[in-house]
């Protein structure tokens, strides 16, 4: 199977193409944003244990 002239040098000019523009993408394709880790679910139940815990051993003190 042979290719003609001019698909060829179709496919010569995109392959030069890309390489005049290796490493000239951007760093990252997904958007950047405020991207937590955790859901606010979670983030609230943790910081109700911490205060919690912070606050219940003063309120129960005996001493």
């Amino acid at each position: 199977m042979t290719t003609s002239r001019r698909l060829a040098d179709r496919k010569t000019a995109k392959f030069q193409k890309n390489i005049t523009r290796r490493g000239s993408v951007p760093e990252t394709t997904v958007k950047k944003g405020n991207d937590y880790p955790v859901g606010p679910v979670a983030l609230g139940f943790f910081i109700f244990v911490v205060i919690g815990s912070c606050i219940n051993p003063k309120t129960t003190h005996t001493a």
